[in-house]
């Protein structure tokens, strides 16, 4: 084994067994007296952090228990594995820190951080249980990721769309109200019939606790549709407002058999009626047959997909040039060897690198939310949320360049008796161009990307659209938009690798 991976230690200042005893009763005390300092702290820290972290889960495990006791065993009832893992790791582990202890007493050199292995082995098991992690859930409810991934992964056929004649019919029913229920309506010939029995009933509603308690189940009958098709079931409330009703994440519809009939049952949706309604509430099922016709035109997420994508890539355009603009002379003065002749020079330089480090802090989202409440949704927003954080991290980025480059050109230049401003023209932007480049294309990539994401929070470009689908359902227009984001990406990795090479 190679020397220096062992260090010579100074005399212990107690003997093994008080170094154990300290260590018994304040975990990495004995370690401390025996003159392995850092090593102590840790151990105390880390013991400390564990203890704390297990009753606080505990705490919530066992939370409306008055009593530890209580409160451990209602937590051990519920999450037997965790708390019977923790204390048996928190035993061994206090019991490891007595023994080493003993071992840190002895001359000569010492080693031995397997322990830090079992502290970090705690770490994780508490770990896993804060994150809530299920491998369990994850494998059996894989089936129920499949449908909406499947979508987003081939949405093409959403990227299309045809004009479309559509062949229906409805029928009346009386809903939440009182009074004669409509009469079945009249069959008129060669046209599609449908009704509906029961002819009444009660909506879908929401209980307490916001979980859906099924309205009256119906039953749904129709003929003279076309054979063999797709019929989609739709829901009109007494107002005329038209939608399609969902079970379990899908569109309610049938098929018509050989002669173009269907029967189906189904539950009255959810809906809510406004507490205005007065008198009777008539609503009507509607079955609907949409057939496509004429060429193949771009659908309209297709389009609104295009448009926002150009959108996203020039709002991490125009962010980056912005940052540029103002990052540039922000960085001279966050380089220290360039502001280090006086103090004053030196306060500028803390205090703009105090601000660039808050400023960097504050992550983009953040400075979205703020742009949207300063200039409103949109585009704008998202500019200005990139530009400040840009400006920021291009400042840090550049000061730190400078700060590495060669200092004979700047010692040569100030030799000729060069002003200040003359010294940085000609010793320092002449070595800063290849880093400054790289750097810039670099941000710009990153703004680009994260375009996407503040346009969650209003800040406009292609993720605002994306959440908007994700939230409706819509997995294959969302899918549309994945695949839009991933090929602009890529494309502009192409090119910054291009721009990279010829200028760097």
């Amino acid at each position: 084994m190679s020397p220096e991976r062992y260090k010579e230690k100074k005399p212990s200042l107690v003997t093994a067994p008080v170094a154990a005893l300290l260590s018994f009763f304040v975990p990495g005390l004995g370690q401390i007296m025996a003159r392995r300092v850092q090593r102590g702290l840790l151990m105390l820290g880390a013991m400390v952090t564990i203890i704390g972290l297990f009753i606080w889960r505990v705490n919530l495990l066992g939370r409306r228990v008055d009593g530890f006791w209580p409160t451990l065993s209602k937590a051990l009832e519920r999450n037997t594995f965790f708390i019977s893992f923790t204390i048996l790791a928190i035993v061994a582990l206090w019991v490891w820190i007595v023994y080493d202890a003993v071992k840190q007493t002895r001359k000569g050199k010492q080693y031995g951080n397997a322990i830090f292995a079992l502290i970090l082995l705690v770490f994780f098991g508490i770990g896993w249980q804060i994150s809530e992690i299920d491998i369990v859930k994850l494998t059996s409810d894989a089936n129920e990721a499949w449908l909406p991934l499947s979508k987003i992964l081939w949405p093409w056929d959403a990227a299309v769309t045809r004009s479309t004649e559509s062949l229906e019919a409805g029928a009346e029913v009386l809903v939440d109200s009182e009074g004669p229920a409509p009469p079945k309506p009249e069959r008129v010939e060669g046209e599609p019939y449908v009704w509906v029995e029961p002819r009444e009933g009660e909506l879908s509603r929401l209980d307490d606790d916001n979980n859906i308690i099924p309205g009256t189940e119906i039953t749904v009958y129709g003929e003279g549709f076309a054979p063999e098709t797709r019929t989609e079931i739709w829901w009109s409330d007494a107002i005329g407002n038209e939608f399609q009703p969902r079970y379990q994440g899908r569109y309610v519809s049938t098929v018509t058999d050989e002669e173009g009939n269907f029967e189906m049952t189904m539950n009255m949706p959810y809906r809510l009626v406004p507490p205005s309604a007065r008198g009777q509430q008539i609503h009507k099922v509607i079955g609907r047959q949409v057939s496509e016709v004429g060429p193949l035109l771009p659908s309209d997420p297709l389009v609104l997909t295009i448009e926002l994508i150009i959108e996203t890539i020039f709002m991490g355009m125009m962010a980056t040039l912005f940052g540029i603009v103002f990052s540039v002379p922000v960085s001279f003065l966050a380089a220290r060897n360039l502001m280090s002749s006086s103090w004053i020079t030196l306060l500028i330089y803390y205090i703009t690198r105090t601000i660039l480090n808050i400023v960097r802090a504050i992550e983009p989202l953040i400075w979205a939310l703020i742009a949207v409440v300063w200039v409103g949704l949109g585009p704008f927003a998202g500019i200005v949320a990139l530009t400040i954080h840009s400006i920021a991290a291009l400042g840090k980025l550049y000061s730190e360049s400078i700060e590495s480059i060669n200092p004979g050109p700047i010692e040569a230049i100030q030799a000729t008796g060069a002003t200040k401003l003359q010294t940085i023209m000609f010793a320092v932007v002449p070595q800063m161009i290849p880093p400054f480049v790289s750097f810039t294309i670099y941000r710009w990539d990153i703004n680009v990307r994260m375009s996407t994401v503040i346009g969650m929070v209003g800040g406009g470009g292609i993720g605002f659209l994306l959440v908007q689908y994700i939230r409706l359902l819509e997995y294959k227009s969302a899918g549309i938009a994945v695949w839009f984001i991933a090929l602009t990406v890529a494309i502009l990795d192409y090119v910054s690798a291009e721009i990279r090479q010829r200028f760097v």
